[in-house]
């Protein structure tokens, strides 16, 4: 969006900021919701975060409303990107069976603007990015200006009746009070793809603080001479130096920059020489996750064996800029022999290969060291702008734990479901396999993505800002950043559009927020079902939102 575009197009003389102005620019609120980790200040050897937690436990960010600093990484895929990659298809909305073939339109990584993410798009726009807020929204009173049923249907008419979009179910509403607007097939069940990561985001936000960190630990081994590399459940954790860790291909910023496996590896070598300890033995404790680590739709590339300790996302290459970079096929393992490595390099011998732990950590087991993930806020708006599978699994993981269910996919998926019910979301038609929406068993009706996005956009809980900061940009961030771009048809709306994209073999959807020509901030989630060529039914899509921005339609 230009900057100033959204103000510029109101009629009617509409305020400036969404909810205070509060979700792009400095008030994102952290507050907590039970969470079982801890919510600290980061250790040695971690990048402190931009946006630290206030007293009152709001978020001073330092983000800006321009994309080029936003929410999380900068990666499209949905699955898979992280440090070190900068461009990705989504994976998730790619195909969902084994070694997908269409790996659809590239989404390029870029963050939203509730923090300080170092993420411009790679591909090309030649736009200026938006510095104003794009989320602003309507002071005028209740239903005043609102876009009618009617108005709605004559405006989307057209579009609709696009052939390449096949089935089609729809649903607008008002984000500031929810009401529905306009719908078509809204309580119909269909495939969420990627959107189900909405659902994902919105239950982790509530039930954990989003300060809190996914720590990784090392710590004395029950067996003289032992250590043990504990997993956190933080795929994000990276082996890669600091000066060649990138985030949507630029280098990472404080408050987004991954856990590093080297400084925690120096923060374990000083102590066990501290000690008189230079030979040792590994081990590594993977009892943070319960149930098998493979997705269903597993293919080696869209997602990692889901494992609570690897680094870089169990990519083969940590650098990829794949679309569906490879795995590794045994993450833990991997992340172990990296460490040892790192512990040779600071002078610590390791006796033999490194195993899994026979049994968990000790609770009070000395610690060696320690690192810790960014804030589960910043890894939220980062799964959220470039659909990160993996990522997703850990934070549905984190939500099960927080809700005192296994950590598995089946516990993950109980959690989320009952947490948003507990939130007042309607589960009828609603079905969850997984958090990331590789599934095809996954169901959720239009209505109900509209509902998480009006959820997470309510005065009443401030901690789910970061599902909106994170959504990406039309035309400048994350998995929407090559589209509504010039010849779509769409490029009128670019900057007005923040949504969740997805997609798996013959299922797109799209689901987020709209400002119409009034200034008036409208929730939408469309969801299809065709034949078509990805590229041409997201484009079709696009051009249905599009109409929503370019009118009042009253």
């Amino acid at each position: 969006m230009r900057a100033g575009a959204g103000a510029g197009r109101r009629r009617g003389g509409t305020a400036a900021g969404l909810f205070g102005a509060a979700v792009l620019v400095a008030g994102t609120v952290l507050t907590s919701g039970g969470a079982y980790a801890q919510p600290s200040a980061p250790p040695s050897g971690t990048a402190t975060p931009g946006g630290t937690a206030s007293p009152n436990g709001s978020a001073s960010a330092t983000g800006s409303a321009s994309p080029s600093r936003g929410a999380g990484h900068g990666h499209d895929r949905e699955g898979d990107q992280d440090e070190g990659n900068g461009k990705k298809s989504e994976k998730n909305e790619k195909t969902a069976g084994p070694k997908p073939k269409n790996k659809g339109a590239s989404e390029s990584p870029h963050p939203s603007a509730s923090s300080t993410t170092a993420g411009t798009p790679t591909a090309p726009p030649a736009r200026p990015a938006p510095a104003a807020p794009v989320l602003a929204a309507a002071e005028a009173g209740a239903g005043s200006g609102l876009p009618t049923a009617q108005g709605l249907q004559q405006a989307l008419a057209t579009v609709l009746a696009d052939r390449s979009l096949g089935t089609v179910g729809l649903a607008v509403a008002d984000a500031a009070d929810g009401r529905l607007l306009y719908g078509s097939g809204e309580n119909a069940a269909a495939t969420p793809a990627s959107t189900t990561k909405l659902a994902t985001s919105v239950a982790a936000l509530s039930l954990i603080p989003g300060d809190t960190r996914l720590t990784t630990r090392v710590v004395k081994g029950a067996a003289p001479g032992g250590i043990t590399l504990v997993g956190g459940g933080d795929p994000t954790l990276t082996a890669l130096p600091a000066d060649q860790v990138q985030i949507a291909g630029l280098p990472a910023d404080p408050d987004t920059a991954p856990a590093s496996l080297d400084a925690l590896a120096r923060q374990t070598a000083a102590a066990l020489k501290t000690a008189g300890t230079t030979t040792v033995t590994l081990d590594y404790d993977l009892s943070l996750y319960a149930g098998s680590p493979q997705h269903k739709n597993h293919d080696g590339e869209n997602i990692a064996l889901v494992q609570s300790l690897m680094v870089d996302e169990g990519k083969v290459d940590p650098k990829s800029r794949e679309d569906a970079p490879a795995r590794v096929a045994d993450p833990a393992g991997q992340a172990a022999e990296a460490f040892a490595g790192l512990l040779k390099a600071q002078g610590i011998t390791v006796q033999g290969k490194s195993k899994p732990a026979a049994a968990p950590a000790a609770a009070d087991a000395p610690v060696l060291g320690r690192v810790d993930s960014p804030t589960v806020a910043r890894l939220v708006e980062r799964l959220l702008t470039t659909s990160d599978n993996t990522l997703a699994e850990a934070m549905a993981r984190q939500a099960a734990i927080a809700a005192h269910q296994p950590a598995s996919f089946e516990g993950a998926a109980t959690a989320v479901t009952q947490e948003l019910a507990r939130l007042g979301v309607p589960m009828t038609g609603v079905t969850l396999n997984d958090g990331s929406g590789l599934h095809t068993g996954n169901a959720i009706p239009p209505l109900v993505l509209v509902k998480l996005l009006v959820l997470a956009a309510s005065d009443q809980h401030p901690v789910l800002r970061p599902v909106l900061s994170g959504l990406p940009i039309a035309g400048f961030t994350g998995t929407l950043g090559k589209r509504f771009g010039s010849g779509s048809g769409a490029a009128e709306a670019a900057g007005l559009v923040r949504a969740k994209t997805g997609s798996l073999s013959g299922v797109n959807t799209l689901a987020g927020t709209v400002v119409d020509a009034d200034g008036r901030l409208l929730s939408f989630a469309v969801m299809t079902r065709t034949s078509a060529a990805a590229d041409t039914a997201r484009a079709a899509m696009d051009r249905v939102v599009a109409r929503l921005a370019a009118c009042g339609c009253h």
